[in-house]
Order: structure tokens, then C-alpha cells, then sequence
């Protein structure tokens, strides 16, 4: 292994010898790789004490930094989310193989047979921040779909990310693969970030998953394709039809159930047709659960009425806040004219994430799901339900909220493309 302290040619050495092991992994069967990851499940749980252990660390060291209760929540592992981990990677190894699959097979005007099959990518790079249980879902997906990887954690979760790999890559070595196909840079010096974005013709494919800086970063300055994963400005829009008895618990699920989540609601819309008897009651409910309050003009006064404590309770809203990703117990309300201001607020302020309608009339749901950009939209559900494995997917490696190649949350049949297999019989062009 190349010195680590020469990030550069410690990281272009990791890649190559990842990019190596990647070959016998898209020779192996279904069966094989289907086993790998079932090995990959049963080792997490075997060794969970190291995984919690390296947590505990993380978790002292994030609390001494003053990290905000969020990112807390997104670093912190327990038993329960550990069992979770390795329950998503069962659920994936019993998926049906998304290599080898059939896209298109025909026969051309010159009789040459052509089929188009699904086959993996190969070496598939994932720059991630506070969020261990990522390296358990990256390397699981990589590993069904054929695909080796090359995980790069943040900071905050090092020791952690690295524990999980190292008991990941064990795993993959007891299943009869190089252990080499699940890495992990273990620096955490941001010139390695730098270096594995350059690295085009070694990695195929580069995915970040955090905060917008991240995020932009990589599709800024990355040499290597990448699949962008967003930031969740998620709103609900409460329509003037809304059964309140629905809408309030939907709010209040998508906006504590877990804050410091993509999917988790940011932003309130409120019909003006019912705000004099909903805001009350909504804001009260968001108040039992300590969530401060960035209103306009309307939901301040109301809060007002409510003698809420403004600064402590709520807060007049800023342009910036229609556009905030709290990851806190803090959320932006607004009262819109109707179901096409709801819709432009949305189209403008959103991130393409998840987004909500709570409605009893079925053509404003209509309308509303069609018109409304973004990869998952719901009508009179919580915006929580957008995960892989809600969706049926298993382990997920992201919410993509671009719109070529991948879209939503993304798994196994995200990290294959395709080939041509063409069979002739001695047949030349004109």
C-alpha cells in the first residue's frame, strides 16, 4: 500500500486494486453474489460490539464539537439500526438479479441477433458525511450488482465507517471474493476527496450523498460521472379540501418522526381557504413537539394569538427560509393562494425531493402529482416514506433528484448499464 501521508498515490493505489477485484465480481453468479452479501448481513450482526464500539467514539467526539442534534441522530448507531443494516442487506441479496437481465433481443434487417443485457459498472466511488449506515448500503449494493467500491466517509463518522468496512470487506473475503472490492480511504484529509474525483478511467461512477457543499463540490469538480443525490427541501401543502384529522398527524410524522433526514417535511403550505382553522391547530401540535416556527406574516400572527414566545417559538421566515433544509426541529409555513401558487412555490423552493399534498379532492391529488417536479410525490402520505426500503428496493445507496440515469431512491438496478451482444453468421456491411 502506497504511503498514506501521499494522498494522491495512496488513493489512486486503493482504486486500482479495487477496480481489480471488481472483474471476478461481474463474473460470479447470482447465486455467488447473492451469498456474498447474506455473509456481509450475518457478519454485522456477529460483530456489532466493534461497530458500536467505534460509534461510541464518533459519538463522543461529534457531542465535544458541539454537533447539532441532527447530524447526532444521523451518525449515531444502535442495536436496533444495526439489525436494520443487516435486515437491508437481506432484503437485497432475495431481490431478483439486476445483472444479466434481458433489456431488448431482436433480430436485425441483416440477420444478426442482438441482445441488450444488463451488466455491472465496475468500480463505483460513494463520497459520504455523517452517515455510517451508508457504508453498509453502498457496499451491499456494489456488491449484488456486481460492482466493487471505494467508500470515502466524513470526519465525523471515520471510525465508524471504517469498522463497518473492515467487517464488510471480511465478509466478502469468507464469501470467496478479494477483499480488496469493499475499500475505504481511511484518511481524513480532504485532498483524498480531491483525488479520487480524478481518477476517470479507474472509477466509473462517483455518488455523494450529504449536504449541498458536498454535493456541489463533486459536480463541480469531478473528472469521473456522477449520479447527484439531493438535499431534501420537502414541503406538504395542506389543500382547502384536507381532512385535518389526516393532515396532522401526516405533519407531524414527516416533520419529527427523524429530523436529520432527506425526506423529512422542511417546509409548510397552507391553503388560504382553511388557514384561520388549521394554522391554530397545527402550529399547537407543532409546538408539543418543540418545533420552532419560521412563518409569514399570517402564521406569525397567529402564533401571536397563541402567545407563543417569538424568538423561542417562532420567528418571522426570511427568503432564505422557503429554501432551507433544517435538519432541526424547525419548519417554514406559508399560506398560498390555492393549488397553483402551492405548486409554483414548490417548483421554485424545492429540491426535487419528496413532496406532499394532503387532500380530499382527487383532482387537486392529480393535479398536483403530475405538476409537481420532483422524483417522489405523494398525495395524503408522509414525505418519510421515500427509502429504498419502504420502496421495496433494500438497502438503498441514495435519493437521486436528478433526472438522467437514476431518479428517487436508487439501488441494485441504478449501479448496472448495458451491453450489446450481437451474434452473426459471417455477415459484413454493404
Amino acid at each position: 500500500m502506497a504511503d498514506i501521508q501521499n494522498i494522491p498515490a495512496y488513493v489512486d493505489e486503493l482504486a486500482r486494486a479495487a477496480k481489480k477485484a471488481s472483474r471476478p465480481l461481474g463474473r460470479a453468479s447470482d447465486a455467488e453474489r447473492a451469498a456474498a452479501v447474506r455473509t456481509m448481513a450475518q457478519a454485522l450482526r456477529d460483530r456489532s460490539d466493534e461497530v458500536l464500539a467505534a460509534n461510541a467514539l464518533d459519538m463522543d467526539a461529534a457531542r465535544e464539537a458541539g454537533t447539532s442534534e441532527g447530524l447526532l441522530d444521523r451518525l449515531l448507531l444502535t442495536p436496533e439500526r444495526i439489525e436494520g443494516m443487516a435486515a437491508g442487506l437481506e432484503t437485497l441479496a432475495d431481490l431478483p438479479d439486476p445483472v444479466g437481465r434481458v433489456l431488448d433481443h431482436r433480430t436485425i434487417d441483416c440477420g444478426l441477433d442482438l441482445t441488450r443485457v444488463s451488466v455491472p459498472l465496475g468500480l463505483v466511488a460513494m463520497v459520504y458525511e455523517a452517515r455510517p449506515n451508508v457504508t453498509a448500503d453502498a457496499a451491499g449494493i456494489c456488491i449484488r450488482t456486481g460492482n466493487a467500491c471505494i467508500l470515502r466517509g466524513g470526519s465525523i463518522a471515520q471510525r465508524s465507517c471504517v469498522a463497518i468496512a473492515h467487517v464488510l470487506a471480511d465478509a466478502v473475503e469468507t464469501a470467496g471474493f478479494p477483499r480488496e472490492a469493499v475499500s475505504i480511504i481511511e484518511t481524513t484529509d480532504r485532498a483524498a476527496t480531491g483525488a479520487l474525483m480524478s481518477l476517470r478511467g479507474i472509477v466509473d461512477v462517483l455518488i455523494p450523498r450529504g449536504g449541498a457543499g458536498l454535493i456541489q463540490r463533486c459536480v463541480r469538480e469531478s473528472l469521473v460521472p456522477v449520479i447527484e443525490t439531493g438535499t431534501g427541501n420537502c414541503h406538504i401543502y395542506v389543500h382547502e379540501s384536507a381532512d385535518f384529522d389526516k393532515a396532522i398527524p401526516i405533519i407531524i410524522n414527516a416533520k419529527t418522526q427523524r429530523v436529520g433526514v432527506c425526506n423529512a417535511c422542511e417546509s409548510l403550505l397552507v391553503d388560504e381557504g382553511v388557514a384561520k382553522r388549521f394554522l391554530p391547530q397545527v402550529i399547537a401540535a407543532l409546538r408539543e413537539h418543540n418545533v420552532l416556527i419560521h412563518g409569514d406574516e399570517r402564521t406569525c400572527d397567529v402564533c401571536r394569538e397563541l402567545d407563543l414566545a417569538e424568538g423561542g417559538a417562532f420567528m418571522p421566515a426570511t427568503e432564505d427560509d422557503w429554501g432551507r433544509e433544517y435538519l432541526a426541529l424547525e419548519i417554514s409555513i406559508k399560506v398560498v393562494r390555492g393549488l397553483d401558487e402551492a405548486i409554483a412555490h414548490i417548483n421554485r423552493y424545492g429540491t426535487m425531493h419528496s413532496e406532499a399534498i394532503v387532500a380530499e379532492d382527487e383532482a387537486a391529488c392529480e393535479r398536483f402529482l403530475t405538476d409537481v417536479d420532483a422524483s417522489s410525490v405523494y398525495a395524503n402520505a408522509s414525505t418519510r416514506f421515500t427509502d429504498g426500503g419502504e420502496f421495496g428496493l433494500g438497502a438503498e445507496i441514495g435519493i437521486s433528484t436528478q433526472k438522467l440515469h437514476a431518479r428517487g431512491p436508487f439501488a441494485a438496478e441504478a449501479l448496472t448499464t448495458y451491453k450489446y451482444l450481437i451474434r452473426g453468421n459471417g455477415q459484413v456491411r454493404p
